[in-house]
Protein backbone atom coordinates (compact mmCIF):
# COMPACT_ATOMS: atom_id res chain seq x y z
CA UNK A 1 0.00 0.00 0.00
CA UNK A 2 0.91 3.27 -1.07
CA UNK A 3 -1.33 5.46 1.35
CA UNK A 4 -0.19 8.64 2.19
CA UNK A 5 -1.65 10.57 5.23
CA UNK A 6 -1.02 14.35 5.58
CA UNK A 7 -2.58 15.64 9.50
CA UNK A 8 -2.12 18.82 10.10
CA UNK A 9 0.60 19.35 8.85
CA UNK A 10 2.37 22.75 9.23
CA UNK A 11 5.50 24.84 8.16
CA UNK A 12 7.06 27.73 9.57
CA UNK A 13 10.02 29.22 8.85
CA UNK A 14 11.33 30.75 12.21
CA UNK A 15 13.04 33.98 12.45
CA UNK A 16 16.55 33.33 12.65
CA UNK A 17 17.72 36.01 14.82
CA UNK A 18 15.58 37.74 17.48
CA UNK A 19 16.81 40.54 17.43
CA UNK A 20 15.93 41.01 13.54
CA UNK A 21 12.62 39.41 14.18
CA UNK A 22 10.38 42.79 14.19
CA UNK A 23 12.48 43.52 10.82
CA UNK A 24 12.08 39.71 9.32
CA UNK A 25 8.13 40.00 9.72
CA UNK A 26 7.97 43.52 8.06
CA UNK A 27 9.74 42.29 5.14
CA UNK A 28 7.47 39.01 4.88
CA UNK A 29 4.55 40.53 5.08
CA UNK A 30 5.09 43.11 2.22
CA UNK A 31 6.57 39.58 0.30
CA UNK A 32 3.30 37.98 0.55
CA UNK A 33 0.26 37.30 2.34
CA UNK A 34 1.49 34.05 4.52
CA UNK A 35 0.64 34.73 8.31
CA UNK A 36 3.39 35.87 10.14
CA UNK A 37 3.16 34.61 14.19
CA UNK A 38 5.97 34.72 16.92
CA UNK A 39 7.51 31.65 15.54
CA UNK A 40 8.12 32.70 12.13
CA UNK A 41 6.43 33.02 8.69
CA UNK A 42 3.30 30.28 8.13
CA UNK A 43 4.28 28.90 4.74
CA UNK A 44 2.12 25.71 5.05
CA UNK A 45 -0.96 25.74 7.78
CA UNK A 46 -3.41 23.10 8.92
CA UNK A 47 -2.73 20.70 5.74
CA UNK A 48 -5.34 17.63 5.71
CA UNK A 49 -5.29 15.21 2.98
CA UNK A 50 -5.65 11.15 2.44
CA UNK A 51 -4.46 10.04 -0.52
CA UNK A 52 -5.19 6.38 -1.55
CA UNK A 53 -2.99 3.95 -3.00
CA UNK A 54 -2.15 4.46 -6.62
CA UNK A 55 -4.15 7.94 -6.73
CA UNK A 56 -3.26 10.95 -8.67
CA UNK A 57 -3.30 14.07 -6.42
CA UNK A 58 -2.23 17.70 -7.51
CA UNK A 59 -1.32 20.61 -5.65
CA UNK A 60 -2.36 23.75 -7.44
CA UNK A 61 -1.75 27.20 -6.62
CA UNK A 62 -0.04 30.72 -7.57
CA UNK A 63 3.33 30.62 -6.64
CA UNK A 64 4.32 31.20 -2.88
CA UNK A 65 0.72 29.25 -2.31
CA UNK A 66 2.82 26.37 -0.30
CA UNK A 67 2.64 23.68 -3.07
CA UNK A 68 6.00 22.98 -3.05
CA UNK A 69 6.83 23.37 0.38
CA UNK A 70 4.26 20.79 1.14
CA UNK A 71 5.38 18.36 -1.34
CA UNK A 72 9.21 18.81 -0.22
CA UNK A 73 7.68 17.88 3.13
CA UNK A 74 6.78 14.26 1.91
CA UNK A 75 9.94 14.11 0.13
CA UNK A 76 11.89 14.64 3.31
CA UNK A 77 13.81 17.80 1.88
CA UNK A 78 12.22 20.02 4.55
CA UNK A 79 11.24 19.54 8.10
CA UNK A 80 7.79 19.31 9.38
CA UNK A 81 6.92 22.27 11.62
CA UNK A 82 3.48 20.38 13.47
CA UNK A 83 1.46 17.33 12.10
CA UNK A 84 1.80 13.67 11.27
CA UNK A 85 3.16 12.23 8.02
CA UNK A 86 2.02 8.74 6.74
CA UNK A 87 3.40 6.74 3.95
CA UNK A 88 2.44 3.16 3.84
CA UNK A 89 0.76 3.26 7.44
CA UNK A 90 4.38 4.30 8.84
CA UNK A 91 4.83 7.85 10.40
CA UNK A 92 8.03 9.35 8.54
CA UNK A 93 8.05 12.91 10.51
CA UNK A 94 11.72 12.00 10.91
CA UNK A 95 12.53 8.80 8.68
CA UNK A 96 15.79 10.26 6.58
CA UNK A 97 14.47 10.69 2.87
CA UNK A 98 16.23 7.72 1.25
CA UNK A 99 14.52 5.63 3.49
CA UNK A 100 11.01 6.62 2.53
CA UNK A 101 10.56 4.81 -0.58
CA UNK A 102 9.64 7.87 -2.72
CA UNK A 103 11.41 9.60 -5.94
CA UNK A 104 10.92 12.94 -7.38
CA UNK A 105 11.25 14.40 -10.74
CA UNK A 106 12.07 17.93 -10.28
CA UNK A 107 11.48 21.13 -12.76
CA UNK A 108 15.22 21.26 -13.66
CA UNK A 109 15.89 17.35 -15.17
CA UNK A 110 18.82 17.16 -12.73
CA UNK A 111 20.55 14.78 -15.26
CA UNK A 112 24.43 13.49 -14.87
CA UNK A 113 25.91 15.33 -18.23
CA UNK A 114 29.07 13.17 -18.17
CA UNK A 115 27.07 9.94 -18.27
CA UNK A 116 25.00 8.04 -20.85
CA UNK A 117 21.30 8.06 -20.69
CA UNK A 118 21.51 4.25 -19.46
CA UNK A 119 23.50 5.03 -17.05
CA UNK A 120 21.70 8.22 -15.68
CA UNK A 121 18.65 5.42 -15.49
CA UNK A 122 20.91 3.06 -13.51
CA UNK A 123 22.75 5.37 -11.32
CA UNK A 124 19.82 4.97 -8.18
CA UNK A 125 19.70 1.34 -8.64
CA UNK A 126 23.73 0.89 -8.55
CA UNK A 127 23.49 3.06 -5.31
CA UNK A 128 20.94 0.07 -4.23
CA UNK A 129 23.50 -2.52 -5.16
CA UNK A 130 20.94 -4.59 -7.39
CA UNK A 131 22.40 -7.45 -9.09
CA UNK A 132 23.48 -6.06 -12.86
CA UNK A 133 20.99 -7.82 -14.90
CA UNK A 134 18.06 -6.92 -12.64
CA UNK A 135 19.25 -3.15 -13.13
CA UNK A 136 19.60 -3.52 -16.46
CA UNK A 137 16.05 -4.87 -17.22
CA UNK A 138 14.39 -1.72 -14.86
CA UNK A 139 16.41 0.74 -16.95
CA UNK A 140 14.95 -1.07 -20.50
CA UNK A 141 11.98 -1.96 -19.52
CA UNK A 142 11.45 1.87 -18.32
CA UNK A 143 12.96 3.27 -21.54
CA UNK A 144 10.19 1.05 -23.29
CA UNK A 145 7.78 3.10 -21.45
CA UNK A 146 8.80 6.55 -22.09
CA UNK A 147 9.72 5.89 -25.83
CA UNK A 148 13.61 6.80 -25.41
CA UNK A 149 15.19 3.03 -25.75
CA UNK A 150 17.14 4.59 -28.83
CA UNK A 151 18.39 7.39 -26.68
CA UNK A 152 20.14 5.27 -23.97
CA UNK A 153 23.71 5.43 -25.33
CA UNK A 154 23.53 9.53 -25.79
CA UNK A 155 23.92 12.22 -23.77
CA UNK A 156 21.85 14.54 -21.85
CA UNK A 157 22.85 17.48 -24.20
CA UNK A 158 22.23 15.31 -27.13
CA UNK A 159 18.55 15.07 -26.54
CA UNK A 160 15.75 17.77 -26.52
CA UNK A 161 14.09 19.22 -23.65
CA UNK A 162 11.06 16.75 -23.96
CA UNK A 163 13.15 13.72 -24.24
CA UNK A 164 15.34 14.74 -21.09
CA UNK A 165 12.20 15.32 -19.14
CA UNK A 166 11.54 11.67 -20.10
CA UNK A 167 14.70 10.82 -19.27
CA UNK A 168 14.50 12.46 -15.53
CA UNK A 169 10.89 10.49 -15.19
CA UNK A 170 12.18 6.77 -16.22
CA UNK A 171 14.85 8.06 -13.76
CA UNK A 172 12.80 8.05 -10.76
CA UNK A 173 10.54 5.02 -11.96
CA UNK A 174 13.21 2.21 -12.20
CA UNK A 175 13.28 2.89 -8.33
CA UNK A 176 9.72 1.04 -8.34
CA UNK A 177 8.99 3.70 -5.31
CA UNK A 178 5.56 3.89 -3.02
CA UNK A 179 5.00 7.33 -4.62
CA UNK A 180 6.20 9.29 -7.24
CA UNK A 181 6.78 13.16 -6.36
CA UNK A 182 7.01 15.44 -9.31
CA UNK A 183 7.33 19.40 -8.49
CA UNK A 184 6.33 21.57 -12.17
CA UNK A 185 8.08 18.62 -14.29
CA UNK A 186 6.94 20.55 -17.58
CA UNK A 187 7.32 24.07 -16.67
CA UNK A 188 10.22 24.52 -19.04
CA UNK A 189 8.90 23.17 -21.95
CA UNK A 190 7.01 24.90 -25.02
CA UNK A 191 3.36 24.67 -25.63
CA UNK A 192 3.34 21.72 -27.50
CA UNK A 193 5.41 19.88 -25.68
CA UNK A 194 3.90 20.18 -22.62
CA UNK A 195 0.83 18.78 -24.20
CA UNK A 196 2.67 15.76 -25.32
CA UNK A 197 4.22 15.24 -21.91
CA UNK A 198 0.52 15.54 -20.24
CA UNK A 199 -0.37 12.98 -22.38
CA UNK A 200 2.60 11.02 -21.89
CA UNK A 201 2.01 11.31 -17.88
CA UNK A 202 -1.44 9.90 -18.54
CA UNK A 203 -0.25 7.05 -19.83
CA UNK A 204 2.56 6.33 -17.79
CA UNK A 205 0.05 6.50 -14.25
CA UNK A 206 -1.84 3.53 -15.86
CA UNK A 207 1.13 1.18 -16.79
CA UNK A 208 2.99 1.44 -13.40
CA UNK A 209 1.69 0.81 -9.65
CA UNK A 210 2.29 3.88 -7.81
CA UNK A 211 0.61 7.22 -5.77
CA UNK A 212 1.28 10.24 -7.70
CA UNK A 213 1.77 13.93 -5.82
CA UNK A 214 2.35 16.36 -9.10
CA UNK A 215 2.83 20.19 -8.55
CA UNK A 216 1.77 22.64 -10.75
CA UNK A 217 0.64 26.29 -11.34
CA UNK A 218 -0.62 25.60 -13.96
CA UNK A 219 -4.82 24.72 -13.88
CA UNK A 220 -5.29 23.13 -16.78
CA UNK A 221 -2.48 20.29 -15.79
CA UNK A 222 -4.21 20.10 -12.88
CA UNK A 223 -7.88 19.61 -14.63
CA UNK A 224 -6.22 17.06 -17.62
CA UNK A 225 -3.89 14.78 -14.78
CA UNK A 226 -5.57 14.89 -11.49
CA UNK A 227 -8.06 12.29 -9.70
CA UNK A 228 -8.02 14.84 -7.36
CA UNK A 229 -7.26 18.49 -7.24
CA UNK A 230 -5.86 20.78 -3.98
CA UNK A 231 -6.21 23.83 -4.62
CA UNK A 232 -3.89 26.35 -2.33
CA UNK A 233 -3.58 30.10 -1.53
CA UNK A 234 -1.06 31.67 0.96
CA UNK A 235 -0.10 28.50 2.50
CA UNK A 236 -3.64 27.39 3.11
CA UNK A 237 -6.07 25.04 1.20
CA UNK A 238 -9.25 26.21 -0.40
CA UNK A 239 -10.86 22.91 -1.99
CA UNK A 240 -10.10 19.59 -2.55
CA UNK A 241 -12.28 17.85 -5.13
CA UNK A 242 -12.23 15.94 -8.28
CA UNK A 243 -11.69 18.41 -11.09
CA UNK A 244 -15.50 18.44 -12.20
CA UNK A 245 -16.53 19.30 -8.58
CA UNK A 246 -13.86 22.23 -8.37
CA UNK A 247 -14.91 23.33 -11.69
CA UNK A 248 -18.57 23.05 -11.45
CA UNK A 249 -18.85 24.02 -7.71
CA UNK A 250 -16.09 25.98 -6.74
CA UNK A 251 -15.97 26.59 -2.61
CA UNK A 252 -15.25 30.95 -2.85
CA UNK A 253 -13.98 33.49 -4.96
CA UNK A 254 -10.36 32.85 -5.17
CA UNK A 255 -11.31 28.80 -6.72
CA UNK A 256 -13.55 30.00 -8.87
CA UNK A 257 -11.68 32.98 -10.68
CA UNK A 258 -8.53 30.29 -10.83
CA UNK A 259 -9.86 27.33 -12.17
CA UNK A 260 -11.21 27.67 -15.41
CA UNK A 261 -9.66 29.56 -19.04
CA UNK A 262 -11.04 32.37 -19.58
CA UNK A 263 -11.72 32.98 -15.58
CA UNK A 264 -15.08 33.49 -14.37
CA UNK A 265 -16.79 36.36 -14.73
CA UNK A 266 -17.66 38.14 -11.84
CA UNK A 267 -20.53 40.73 -10.71
CA UNK A 268 -22.02 43.23 -7.94
CA UNK A 269 -25.90 41.63 -7.93
CA UNK A 270 -29.22 40.91 -5.88
CA UNK A 271 -30.22 37.58 -4.60
CA UNK A 272 -33.80 37.90 -3.94
CA UNK A 273 -37.05 36.05 -3.82
CA UNK A 274 -39.85 35.78 -5.84
CA UNK A 275 -43.05 36.10 -4.83
CA UNK A 276 -43.75 32.05 -5.40
CA UNK A 277 -40.38 31.71 -2.49
CA UNK A 278 -38.01 31.29 -5.24
CA UNK A 279 -34.85 32.75 -5.43
CA UNK A 280 -33.78 34.71 -8.47
CA UNK A 281 -30.43 37.29 -8.99
CA UNK A 282 -31.19 40.39 -10.57
CA UNK A 283 -28.10 41.88 -12.40
CA UNK A 284 -29.02 45.58 -13.78
CA UNK A 285 -32.03 45.01 -15.98
CA UNK A 286 -32.32 41.00 -15.77
CA UNK A 287 -33.84 38.55 -13.47
CA UNK A 288 -32.68 35.32 -13.55
CA UNK A 289 -34.63 32.74 -11.60
CA UNK A 290 -31.90 29.96 -10.64
CA UNK A 291 -31.87 26.45 -11.32
CA UNK A 292 -33.88 23.57 -8.95
CA UNK A 293 -30.55 22.17 -7.47
CA UNK A 294 -29.02 25.74 -6.87
CA UNK A 295 -32.77 26.68 -5.24
CA UNK A 296 -32.74 23.37 -2.91
CA UNK A 297 -29.30 24.20 -1.94
CA UNK A 298 -29.46 28.02 -1.03
CA UNK A 299 -32.44 27.04 0.80
CA UNK A 300 -31.08 23.89 2.99
CA UNK A 301 -28.42 27.04 3.93
CA UNK A 302 -30.75 29.38 4.76
CA UNK A 303 -29.73 32.12 2.39
CA UNK A 304 -31.31 35.30 2.79
CA UNK A 305 -31.48 37.42 0.01
CA UNK A 306 -29.25 40.44 -0.11
CA UNK A 307 -26.17 41.78 -2.24
CA UNK A 308 -24.35 39.13 -4.00
CA UNK A 309 -21.09 38.18 -5.67
CA UNK A 310 -22.46 36.73 -9.22
CA UNK A 311 -20.23 34.44 -11.12
CA UNK A 312 -20.68 33.25 -14.60
CA UNK A 313 -18.23 31.87 -16.73
CA UNK A 314 -17.67 33.01 -20.14
CA UNK A 315 -18.98 29.53 -21.65
CA UNK A 316 -22.04 29.95 -20.45
CA UNK A 317 -22.63 33.49 -21.59
CA UNK A 318 -24.61 33.54 -24.76
CA UNK A 319 -25.64 36.17 -27.39
CA UNK A 320 -29.56 37.32 -26.26
CA UNK A 321 -31.69 36.12 -28.82
CA UNK A 322 -34.89 38.23 -29.49
CA UNK A 323 -37.10 38.54 -26.48
CA UNK A 324 -35.11 37.66 -23.75
CA UNK A 325 -34.32 39.77 -20.62
CA UNK A 326 -30.71 41.37 -21.77
CA UNK A 327 -27.07 42.73 -20.72
CA UNK A 328 -26.07 45.46 -23.09
CA UNK A 329 -22.57 46.07 -23.49
CA UNK A 330 -19.81 47.17 -25.73
CA UNK A 331 -16.87 44.81 -27.58
CA UNK A 332 -13.76 46.25 -26.64
CA UNK A 333 -11.59 43.22 -27.93
CA UNK A 334 -11.95 40.18 -30.25
CA UNK A 335 -10.14 37.43 -30.42
CA UNK A 336 -10.46 34.75 -33.22
CA UNK A 337 -9.87 31.45 -31.68
CA UNK A 338 -10.64 29.26 -34.41
CA UNK A 339 -13.78 27.27 -33.11
CA UNK A 340 -14.64 30.12 -30.81
CA UNK A 341 -14.32 33.92 -30.59
CA UNK A 342 -13.35 35.41 -27.46
CA UNK A 343 -15.27 38.65 -26.89
CA UNK A 344 -14.13 41.24 -24.23
CA UNK A 345 -17.30 43.08 -23.18
CA UNK A 346 -17.85 46.18 -21.26
CA UNK A 347 -20.71 45.73 -19.50
CA UNK A 348 -22.06 46.21 -15.21
CA UNK A 349 -19.23 48.08 -14.74
CA UNK A 350 -16.77 45.73 -15.49
CA UNK A 351 -14.51 43.66 -18.32
CA UNK A 352 -16.81 40.66 -19.19
CA UNK A 353 -15.27 37.78 -21.18
CA UNK A 354 -17.52 35.67 -22.89
CA UNK A 355 -16.77 32.86 -25.85
CA UNK A 356 -19.38 32.25 -28.70
CA UNK A 357 -18.18 29.75 -30.88
CA UNK A 358 -18.68 30.19 -34.54
CA UNK A 359 -20.36 26.87 -35.57
CA UNK A 360 -23.89 28.96 -33.40
CA UNK A 361 -23.17 32.47 -35.50
CA UNK A 362 -22.22 31.04 -39.20
CA UNK A 363 -19.54 33.27 -41.11
CA UNK A 364 -20.55 36.25 -39.26
CA UNK A 365 -18.00 36.30 -36.73
CA UNK A 366 -17.19 39.59 -37.12
CA UNK A 367 -17.96 41.82 -33.91
CA UNK A 368 -15.99 45.28 -34.69
CA UNK A 369 -14.64 46.99 -31.69
CA UNK A 370 -16.91 49.54 -29.80
CA UNK A 371 -20.33 48.26 -31.09
CA UNK A 372 -22.83 47.27 -29.17
CA UNK A 373 -23.91 43.50 -28.19
CA UNK A 374 -26.53 42.32 -25.93
CA UNK A 375 -25.79 38.87 -23.92
CA UNK A 376 -27.93 36.88 -21.04
CA UNK A 377 -27.12 34.04 -18.62
CA UNK A 378 -29.27 30.42 -17.61
CA UNK A 379 -29.83 30.01 -13.92
CA UNK A 380 -28.16 26.77 -14.40
CA UNK A 381 -24.93 28.77 -14.84
CA UNK A 382 -25.39 31.24 -12.06
CA UNK A 383 -22.90 30.92 -8.93
CA UNK A 384 -23.46 33.06 -5.51
CA UNK A 385 -21.21 33.83 -3.83
CA UNK A 386 -21.09 35.74 -0.58
CA UNK A 387 -20.12 39.55 -0.81
CA UNK A 388 -18.05 39.38 2.56
CA UNK A 389 -15.98 36.21 2.88
CA UNK A 390 -16.67 35.22 -1.09
CA UNK A 391 -17.98 31.88 -0.12
CA UNK A 392 -19.86 29.68 -2.51
CA UNK A 393 -23.60 30.28 -0.59
CA UNK A 394 -24.89 27.01 -2.38
CA UNK A 395 -22.24 24.57 -0.43
CA UNK A 396 -22.46 23.40 2.96
CA UNK A 397 -21.08 25.49 5.65
CA UNK A 398 -18.13 23.71 7.62
CA UNK A 399 -17.97 24.18 11.25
Amino acid sequence: MAEVILNHIKKVYPNIDQKKGKKKKEEAEKKSNLKVTEEGVLAVQDFNLHIQDKEFIVLVGPSGCGKSTTLRMVAGLEDISGGELYIGGQQVNDVPSKDRDIAMVFQSYALYPHMTIYDNMAFPLKLRKLPKDEIDQRVRQAAEILGITQYLDRKPKQLSGGQRQRVAIGRAIVREPKVLLMDEPLSNLDAKLRNQMRAEIIKLRQRINTTFIYVTHDQTEAMTLGDRIVIMKDGVVQQIGTPQEVFHHPANLFVAGFIGVPQMNFYNAELVKDSDGKYAVNLENVHVVLSEDKQKNLADNQVQPGPVTLGVRPEHLHLAEAGEQKITGTVEVSEMMGSAVHLHVSACGTDTIMIVQTMDIGENTAFPIGSSLSFSFGGHTAHVFDRETGENLELPKTV
